[in-house]
């Protein structure tokens, strides 16, 4: 377990690292690693005992490209024991994957891989604990703004807000570009709050990188309707050499890159 601001950046960077020549998601794990750091360590609730307690919420990384930091959120706070459990990522017998694959007994509650599918599978989800009585349990969706070009996105949305899944925060991690370059020359989305507005969704807009503004989005309860958390992040976020390059959607972090990207961070630490 870690304690320090660029704790979870030194996690992710060191698990990137792992992967060797299979290049990495460097750049979309590191925009998401302020919010995950607040998500787990101060808002979500889990039973460090039991990772099917009934009452836990459930995180779905819809941005499959955003696991590692999901990861590393949980090895924060101690829901992965070591860094050494989680393996090269790669290989049929590993539990974690560069994109999750469902392990609910290891917390893991979504396959990724697929754009565009985590915001529906969450709504069967909160359906399904709405039915059961449990109106406490929060489902936790993160989305990509690329991947909010998916029009299964917002076929989910309508159903979301229709069904009034008060359950349900849907986080999107606006970092402005994705695989191929900026998100405002592919599909622009430069109207992100108005679309999640026009689709019944409560929004919130914060800066991603504020824990403060970050905590307090994720706690304000809504009722009757769904929660959407626009996110301004910047990809790469913490490491000079990978933010706002689209290059570092996906890309190799060689041993020369990885000692650069620890002391960048350690110096940021001022350890």
């Amino acid at each position: 377990m870690m304690d320090g601001k660029n704790d979870i950046r030194m996690s992710i960077l060191e698990l990137c690292h792992r992967l060797g020549t299979n290049a990495a998601h460097l750049g979309g794990c590191l925009s998401l690693a302020d919010i995950m750091h607040v998500l787990y360590s101060e808002v979500l609730k889990y039973n460090h005992n039991d990772p099917l307690d009934e009452n836990r919420d459930r995180v779905i990384m819809s941005k499959g490209h955003g696991s590692i930091a999901m990861y590393s959120a949980m090895y924060e706070v101690g829901l992965i024991k070591d860094l050494d459990c989680i393996g090269d990522l790669t290989g049929k017998d590993n539990i974690y994957y560069k994109q999750e694959v469902r392990s609910p007994n290891n917390r893991i509650e979504f396959s990724s891989g697929s754009l565009g599918q985590g915001l529906a599978y969450a709504i069967g989800i909160a359906w399904s604990l709405k039915q059961k009585g449990n109106n406490t349990s929060k489902v936790y969706v993160f989305i990509g703004d690329g991947e909010c070009g998916e029009g299964s996105v917002w076929e989910a949305a309508s159903i979301a807000s229709h069904l009034k899944l008060d359950n349900i925060v849907a986080i999107v991690d606006k970092n402005d570009l994705q695989i191929d370059g900026w998100v405002r020359d592919i599909n622009s989305q430069e109207l992100m709050c108005e679309r999640w507005k026009s689709f019944g969704f409560e929004v919130l807009e914060i800066n991603g990188h504020n824990p403060k503004d970050i905590k307090k989005a994720l706690t304000i309860e809504i009722t009757g309707s769904p929660k959407a958390i626009i996110a301004h992040t910047v990809k790469g976020k913490g490491l000079s050499f990978v933010e706002n390059d689209a290059e570092w959607h996906q890309n190799v972090v060689t041993d020369d890159l990885y000692e650069k990207g620890m002391l960048e961070l350690r110096g940021a630490e001022g350890l």
